[in-house]
């Protein structure tokens, strides 16, 4: 019998070392996997240099990503040179350049604008909206006269440039926009703050000579931006049609959430695009739709259907261009 007590007390003690063992290996494995590497600013193609620029400015200062993805974005929007985002971007076919944005922040409060115009700074107005209204989206005449009432400026948005363009268009008006070149392109832009927190913005002037009155997916939140505290963000750009049939960046961010990493994520997105082309029987070749991803923890990726998107990365390393990876090959 004392046999017996004591191989039951040395089996129970036994057990307990091992379950401490392995509660302090669980431990240590779980710090490991929550090194976070913060601050952190990512943003869709070549001007995204300049943007997470004006983003790392406020986030070197600990300060909050929200404002600091607000300040980036409005670098390309006062760009009279940058002709697919703001001041400068491309006009509609009827020669009026209308303005697409939001924003999210940590807490999941959102604000957009769609088919605004005279106003160079959208992500601004979508952050008013946010802020100061109860709703979460206006639109066209709704959200000039709340942007005029907010303080922010009227002015004209045709740039010399993109007016003769536009009228050099008109002789034939063939709506066939080219992919990666600037005329549906967005800056999307996801940070993570000193303080663990993420927050996006998206801000376009949209496809140029659209129907007036479109509405791609940079505005929608879901589609164009989504982010979730707990897991991640992500943020979209190219052929806004194909974005918003997938809920693209709601969808990179569930799949954050189930575990894979941001690249896998973005390129399952890419997948469902491509899928869903196939199944409407649409050229695949015609369009270009690309996914940037950052996690809670800081790691990034990237994924778009075909070649010549490019993201930029800005960290305590530094700030980067770097090409996506792609499906068509």
């Amino acid at each position: 019998m004392s046999d017996r007590r004591n191989f039951i007390k040395t089996s129970a003690l036994a057990a307990t070392a091992l379950l401490a063992n392995s509660k302090i290996s669980a431990e240590v494995n779980n710090k490991a996997g929550k090194e976070v590497k913060k601050p952190i600013v990512i943003s869709t193609w070549k001007f995204g240099i300049q943007a997470n620029e004006a983003a790392w400015t406020v986030l070197k200062n600990k300060g909050r990503a929200l404002d600091a993805v607000e300040a980036g974005v409005m670098v390309p929007e006062a760009d009279p040179a940058e002709r697919s985002v703001g001041y400068g971007g491309r006009p509609d076919r009827d020669g009026k350049v209308t303005l697409d944005a939001c924003i999210m922040d940590e807490f999941a409060n959102i604000g957009s604008v769609a088919a605004l115009e005279f106003i160079k700074h959208p992500v601004s107005v979508a952050r008013a909206v946010m802020e100061k209204t109860p709703h979460v989206m206006l639109v066209g005449e709704g959200a000039l006269q709340f942007a005029l009432s907010q303080g922010f400026k009227k002015e004209n948005l045709l740039v010399e440039e993109s007016e003769k363009e536009w009228k050099e268009w008109l002789r034939s008006s063939n709506y066939k926009p080219v992919v990666n070149i600037e005329n549906h392109d967005t800056i999307g832009m996801i940070a993570l703050d000193e303080n663990g927190n993420l927050s996006g913005a998206c801000t376009t002037s949209g496809m140029a000579y659209k129907m007036h009155g479109r509405v791609g997916d940079s505005p929608i939140i879901g589609a164009g931006l989504y982010v979730d505290n707990e897991t991640g963000a992500a943020t979209a750009t190219g052929h806004g049609e194909e974005v918003i049939r997938i809920a693209g960046c709601h969808l990179v961010v569930e799949l954050m959430r189930q575990g894979k990493s941001p690249t896998d994520a973005c390129t399952e997105a890419v997948n469902r695009v491509v899928k869903l082309m196939k199944v409407r029987k649409k050229e695949l070749k015609d369009i270009q739709v690309g996914f940037i991803a950052l996690n809670k923890n800081g790691d990034y990726g990237s994924y778009c259907v075909q070649s010549g998107f490019n993201y930029a990365v800005c960290d305590a390393t530094g700030n980067r261009l770097i090409d996506a990876d792609y499906h068509l090959k």
